[in-house]
């Protein structure tokens, strides 16, 4: 499989075929969330960073609370959409389920998935209150996380992969994530994740810790 930033390091079951029209409100709420990172910096694509490729990326589920661990259907943006300015329904995808154990996933979309899917639904599997999850990009953040209490994954989980996932759930019983709802990925340059029970609470717990970086910041200049 490739390794490169932003590659897709499982296999995905794909169909490539239009979304339904009711996943029109959650996939408008998804654009306006990551719109606004895009325009922080959080979500994007810029030549001097990480080589060029894009970063960041962002979902929401779809099927009820009581869904099964592993079919908690997500609309996700599809793979290599970083760099794009604007989203429309069609540059995300479904997950319709997903396994870390075969570390596959079963999808539908004009785009294959987004190559951290398998982190994605290892969140969403932490609860079913879980509805959002947010990925960004910030070195203040990232550089601060210790400072700011942020827990930090094992540098060696990386980005994308089976241990990576995995890696979710011990953080999320071992540290403070299951009350934070903020990590950073210590082996994923930058790498920032949150997640809430809407878009509205993943964006302000990802939006105070942010406030905070730039206070602390700001406190030790002279």
């Amino acid at each position: 499989m490739l390794t490169a930033e932003g590659a897709t390091k499982f296999s995905a079951d794909h169909q490539h075929r239009p979304l339904p029209r009711r996943y029109n409100e959650l996939a408008f709420t998804l654009i306006g969330w990551r719109s606004m990172m895009v325009q922080l910096g959080l979500l994007g694509q810029d030549r001097t960073r990480y080589g060029g490729a894009g970063f960041g990326n962002i979902s929401g589920r779809v099927m009820p609370l009581g869904t099964p661990q592993g079919r908690r259907a997500m609309l996700i943006s599809g793979s290599q959409t970083g760099g794009r300015q604007t989203m429309s329904r069609d540059d995300f995808c479904l997950v319709a389920r997903y396994d870390e154990q075969r570390n596959w996933v079963k999808s539908y979309g004009q785009l294959r998935p987004s190559s951290e899917t398998l982190t994605h639904g290892a969140i969403y599997d932490l609860s079913p209150a879980i509805r959002f999850v947010l990925h960004a990009h910030s070195a203040l953040l990232w550089q601060q996380a210790h400072r700011l209490g942020i827990p930090i994954s094992d540098a060696r989980a990386a980005y994308g992969t089976c241990d990576m996932a995995r890696e979710v759930r011990r953080m999320y019983r071992s540290s403070t994530l299951s009350t934070t709802h903020i990590l950073a990925m210590g082996g994923h340059q930058d790498g920032i994740i949150v997640f809430g029970e809407t878009a509205e609470r993943a964006g302000q717990v990802l939006l105070g810790y942010l406030a905070r970086a730039y206070i602390a910041r700001a406190k030790r200049r002279p």
